[in-house]
């Protein structure tokens, strides 16, 4: 048993005291957590915890005004319209919002997603010129367009009115498209440039219902679908993110999608107690499988079906898609592992074969990613080119070291922390090179070690009831919102156990201060060999439900030997 990689603790520096004053309504914990999240006053900690950062303007977007007279347009006059997606969970989510909210409206709609396997990510010009041929006369996309101008010139020539939505950083020129809706390009004003694509579509979808005033139709009721997108894409959880998401974990909450209830059946949860870290874990993943392994429009006919009769087989099959994707991923980065080792490059891992699905590539360099804190990546070699997903830390961002590489790349994309790339295999070794480049310039005289944040230290006689229920106030939380974790030292050890699958995770009690509390620590069933007698501990406190009984327990974080 030792520390996990080596992560170095950091505990937050200690609140002043004029701060502890400010927020003395709170509990101890309470305060100092809310300060490290830069909530200094009592205003500001309790609008905070009230989730009341505003809910934006759509027409502050630039372009949003061309794009919904367009839209309206198409649907007073009976114009074919198609949504064309991602085949992620904002992408499937962001298609399912729209053609919802568009059929509602009573236009004439239908989705369009892209394969993964014969198309790869984004707009193609095939799939432009099917849409035409179908008497296609404006396309939106969601989740993707804004790196694709050649494919927006190719719309233009073929009379198609192209509405790009998307939330990814645009690099070169802008598209040419009918309108561009994007917050990150120039000259854009809208507040939020964190909102997911999910998100962008709920703002499109906003401005068009105020269009046809219809008492009976609340854009609001489409929230569900942007906490399910807004989560899964792991952007920031901060302000106006935060709120929708929030607002529309209240909408799952109610049960009124029968595609999120019968897949929270298949997960082994309860729909009326979905959190964003389920979202995070069991129903995004399980979302996710059909695009990696098949096809996403099972997702989106799971999201989008009406009744239970409907959604159940299709949850199902997701389910089993995404125990195939679990088996596949462990095998595959297996022999990722063995690949990068034989480059013996220290600062970036990356592996590429034709064994591997190109559905899981990116899964794969999260693994090599979350077990060496290195950025990581990992292709499928096809004939002639090799499609690789990458995966990185907050030091390295590989969507900026990828721009400085873009002359050898058919296409890349991304953001800071994961990026794809399509190179001719002609190229790829030169592509390596380079980026090892990059990686020792940026990389090379840092101490590249994990850090594990903690929020203050705690005695056991803290973790009460009342806490918890201040901490529920923090959720959602997730990207740039993180759980509260806390530090108890010198905490006793007793009844040590693994227990699930194979011994994989590990359960034990605990005693401090008089007061003895179980804990549980996920995938560190070893660490019950050689167990301290006594350990420095770091958790997230939180209510556990088993068989209809609750008990507060503590969800390890890291662990160690207590030099008191």
């Amino acid at each position: 048993m030792g520390e996990l990689l080596n992560r170095k603790w950091i505990l937050a520096e200690i609140l002043p005291k004029n701060v502890d004053r400010e927020l003395i309504s709170f509990p101890v914990p309470i305060r100092q957590v809310l300060y490290n999240r830069g909530f200094d006053t009592r205003e500001s900690a309790e609008g905070f915890m009230r989730a009341d950062s505003p809910i934006y303007d759509p027409d502050l977007l630039l372009d949003m005004d061309k794009a919904v007279r367009r839209l309206s347009v198409a649907i007073e006059n009976g114009e074919k319209i198609a949504i064309y997606g991602d085949y992620d969970v904002d992408g499937v989510t962001a298609t399912s919002l729209l053609v919802e909210v568009i059929r509602e409206l009573g236009g004439e709609v239908q989705e369009y997603i892209p394969n993964r396997f014969d198309e790869g990510y984004g707009l193609n010009f095939e799939a432009l010129e099917s849409l035409a041929g179908l008497g296609v006369n404006v396309v939106v996309t969601v989740d993707c367009g804004i790196r694709s101008p050649d494919e927006a010139k190719h719309a233009l020539k073929m009379g198609l009115d192209l509405i790009i939505s998307d939330h990814h950083h645009p690099r070169g020129d802008t598209p040419d498209g009918y309108a561009v809706i994007c917050p990150k390009q120039a000259g854009d004003d809208y507040p939020n440039k964190d909102i997911s694509g999910v998100g962008l579509a709920y703002k499109i979808g906003q401005a068009l219902v105020a269009q046809f005033p219809d008492p009976s139709i609340a854009i609001e009721s489409w929230l569900d679908l942007v906490a399910l997108g807004t989560v899964a894409d792991v952007v920031p959880l901060t302000g106006e993110n935060r709120v929708l998401v929030r607002k529309g974990l209240e909408n799952i909450h109610f049960g009124k999608r029968p595609g999120i209830i019968a897949l929270a059946n298949m997960a082994g949860i309860r729909f009326q107690e979905i959190t964003s870290t389920d979202i995070g874990f069991k129903l995004g993943p399980r979302l996710n499988a059909s695009g990696r392994l098949e096809s996403a429009i099972a997702s989106f006919n799971l999201l989008t079906s009406r009744n239970l009769e409907t959604a159940a087989p299709i949850a199902m099959r997701l389910d089993e898609l995404n125990r195939d994707r679990q088996k596949m991923t462990l095998i595959s980065q297996e022999i990722a592992e063995t690949i990068s080792k034989k480059s013996e490059h220290e600062l970036i891992y990356f592996a590429s074969s034709g064994e591997f699905n190109e559905g899981i590539v990116g899964l794969i360099a999260s693994k090599l990613t979350e077990a060496h804190y290195r950025p990581s990546i990992v292709g499928r070699t096809g004939e002639e080119t090799t499609r690789a997903s990458c995966r990185s830390i907050p030091e390295f961002h590989i969507t900026n070291a990828l721009d400085e590489c873009a002359d050898l790349l058919v296409r890349h994309g991304g953001h800071a922390m994961a990026a794809g790339f399509t190179v001719r295999n002609e190229n790829l070794e030169i592509l390596m090179q380079k980026l090892f480049s990059i990686a020792e310039r940026d990389l090379g005289e840092l101490d590249l070690n994990p850090r594990l944040i903690i929020d203050c230290e705690v005695s056991f006689k803290n973790l009460k009831k009342d806490l918890l229920d201040h901490l529920n106030l923090l959720n959602p939380t997730g990207a740039r919102n993180p759980e509260a974790s806390f530090l108890t030292r010198n905490a006793l050890v007793s009844n040590v156990r693994q227990i699930g699958a194979e011994g994989k995770h590990l359960r034990m009690t605990l005693i401090e201060g008089g007061v003895t509390i179980n804990a549980i620590a996920f995938q560190k069933g070893e660490w019950a060999e050689n167990m301290p007698k006594r350990i420095d501990v770091v958790y997230r406190f939180e209510l556990n439900e088993y068989n209809g009984f609750q008990s507060l327990q503590l969800n390890v974080k890291d662990i160690r030997k207590s030099q008191a």
